[in-house]
């Protein structure tokens, strides 16, 4: 399958609130593009994304981006599925972020029903405007091992089955630019992208949420796996997450890193 390379394009973004979705929409804006951003409340119990996302699209705006952003409410899939981000007796698990445990955060076919909803939006588009468009989520490899549905083969087969199924697909395109990327190439990316916009990449990460268990004042707890790839990926940079953490911040470095260290020796 060929990504659209194409400049200045319109495209729907699944926008969850998180480092991966946000990185993806800088990198849109930075390649001249103009996103529709698509947000899904689906019953997650960290549904504090939903309120971060907000404050980026508010802020993007004082700084001249004014992006199309539409949250829809998917919340009985919360009652419907079974899973640890959304069950609100089921513990969300610690450690490593590649760990077998981690499978319990999956939701399932939740990509699926996402890039259904998105891929349906931008086909609308397409119509509408008379243009090419195309669909994005932030994929990447660091997802792999344990969410299925964030592997090319998954993306690739949908693309296929929604281009059998809809007329005007010729028109719509899949554009994953961190599908073989990591954590750190995503912040990369991001910084990068914010230097080009000139934003403030502290403010614009300060306003996400990566945490599957956040507590009631939105702070993250640094121990899913989740928080341990994003904290690395900060660390790896160089320098630090602007989001707040229920524990001490060098701590929470020290055990990511050992806790790396430890995975590798496996």
């Amino acid at each position: 399958m060929n990504e659209t390379k194409n400049k200045g394009k319109v495209g729907v973004i699944s926008l969850s609130g998180g480092m991966d979705s946000t990185s993806l929409l800088l990198h849109l804006l930075a390649r001249g593009d103009r996103p529709y951003a698509i947000s899904f409340n689906y019953g997650q119990k960290h549904a504090v994304e939903l309120e971060r996302v907000k404050k980026n699209i508010e802020y993007l705006k004082t700084r001249g981006y004014d992006i199309p952003h539409t949250i829809i409410d998917l919340s009985i899939l919360g009652k419907l599925y079974n899973s640890a981000l959304t069950n609100p007796d089921w513990e969300i698990p610690e450690g490593h972020y590649a760990e077998e445990n981690m499978k319990a955060t999956v939701v399932p076919n939740r990509n699926a029903i996402f890039s259904a909803i998105v891929y349906g939006y931008a086909l609308s588009l397409s119509e509408q405007l008379n243009e090419d468009t195309f669909i994005t989520l932030g994929i990447h490899s660091g997802d792999h091992a344990i969410y299925p549905d964030c592997r090319p083969e998954f993306r690739d087969a949908l693309d296929h089955a929604f281009k059998i199924g809809n007329w005007g697909s010729e028109r719509v395109e899949y554009y994953t630019p961190y599908a073989a990327g990591d954590k750190y190439t995503i912040l990369k990316d991001a910084e990068d992208s914010c230097l080009q916009l000139g934003v403030s990449a502290h403010e614009i990460f300060k306003n996400t949420n990566t945490c599957y268990n956040p507590d009631k004042e939105g702070r993250s707890c640094g121990k899913c796996g989740s928080c341990q790839e994003r904290l690395l990926a900060f660390d790896k940079l160089g320098t630090i997450d602007p989001v707040e953490y229920q524990s001490d911040y060098n701590a929470l470095i020290e055990n990511v890193r050992q806790s790396e260290i430890d995975f590798q020796n496996k």
